[in-house]
């Protein structure tokens, strides 16, 4: 199976001398749908962002479809975490276009590909009727499904997201982990999260990171994600049967 993704002795941080992350081995293959978990400040977003490229590692070495991230960059999408009164004072049509920059660079005309582009994107999203509307008139969910069809518009290889559902309520949570579902048959997803038993019945592996990688694979003991949080948790193996994953949504905020 080819490889989206390989980490090999990874680390990296903001401040030498204080790494976020350390000694990382993670290989993610194509078409996987990784869900990681750990702590905050664990440094799950860090990773992402050394998977972007927005982050040089202080040491090791990161491969993104088989070349570094900085020339793979166009081939990800990314969809970043919606905090609680974000503004955004921009139409949605115009949002999902920015999808496109990253393909032919800023300062362009948009072309009537692109616009065709971030329509269908929208269509496929169930939020074409809001193309006009302002960003600031969307509910958390809409929001979501705008960002991910951004995304989608520069037609990536692998989506990366980063908590993406905790500002949205339980039902559009449902529906929005049903359509990940869907889009991981066309791509590689890697998903960040606190709550991986929403997700549970759709990830296809699970990662769980405290600075270092503590445990991967389909299924994770209950001592390594312990160890990682610091405290105890419910762990039902992953299979085809939805499942808990972690204990309570209490704990895994800690």
């Amino acid at each position: 199976m080819k490889e989206a993704i390989r980490l090999e002795g990874v680390t990296a941080g903001y401040r030498r001398g204080n790494p976020v992350i350390h000694d990382i081995d993670l290989t993610v293959p194509e078409n996987d749908f990784l869900a990681i978990i750990g702590p905050n400040g664990g440094g799950k977003t860090t990773l992402l962002k050394v998977i972007l490229g927005l982050l040089a590692p202080w040491e090791g070495t990161v491969s993104v479809l088989g070349a570094s991230p900085a020339k793979t960059r166009p081939a990800i999408g990314y969809v970043p975490q919606l905090i609680p009164g974000d503004t955004f004072p921009i139409t949605v049509i115009d949002v999902v276009l920015m999808g496109r920059l990253r393909n032919a660079g800023l300062f362009r005309r948009f072309s009537q590909g692109d616009r065709k582009t971030a329509e269908m994107n929208l269509s496929r999203l169930n939020v074409e009727n809001l193309a006009g509307n302002d960003m600031n008139s969307l509910s958390g969910g809409q929001k979501q499904r705008v960002l991910i069809a951004r995304a989608l518009a520069g037609k990536p290889q692998i989506l990366l997201l980063d908590e993406p559902v905790a500002s949205v309520d339980h039902d559009t949570q449902k529906s929005f982990f049903n359509l990940l579902a869907e889009l991981n048959s066309d791509m590689t997803i890697v998903l960040v999260t606190h709550d991986v038993g929403a997700v549970s019945a759709h990830v296809k592996t699970i990662a769980c990171i405290n600075r270092t990688l503590m445990s991967h694979g389909e299924t994770l003991s209950s001592e390594s994600v312990a160890m990682a949080y610091g405290c105890p948790f419910e762990l039902i193996s992953h299979g085809g049967i939805p499942h808990r994953v972690l204990g309570n949504a209490k704990e895994s905020e800690s």
